[in-house]
């Protein structure tokens, strides 16, 4: 049995683009996937050592928090938490 990670931060309003609900509709993912991984302090295997301090950091000090991940179907998914931790973006690489 997978054991659940706590959620480090608020993910405020979940909203995303057209373009990542169509990603997730090719790869037979739910939002749900790729949101508790981001609030849990999994960053994807698709950001540097630089971006995932830089994350680190940002959890600190209150800015946005940017993870990386791929579709099963091998497409790029970035979600994007703002600073205020009001709204977290899904959404695809060319659509930031």
């Amino acid at each position: 049995m997978e054991s659940v990670k706590p959620l480090l931060f608020s993910l405020g309003k979940i909203v995303s683009t057209p373009g990542a609900l169509d990603a997730l509709a090719r790869a037979n993912q739910q939002p749900h996937d790729f949101l508790n991984r981001h609030a849990a302090g999994d960053w994807g295997s698709e950001l540097s050592e630089e971006d995932k301090a830089e994350n680190e950091y940002s959890l600190q000090h209150g800015f946005r928090i940017l993870s990386s991940y791929r579709t099963t179907a091998g497409e790029k998914l970035w979600v994007i938490t703002e600073a205020d931790r009001s709204v977290t973006t899904l959404l695809l690489p060319d659509e930031y």
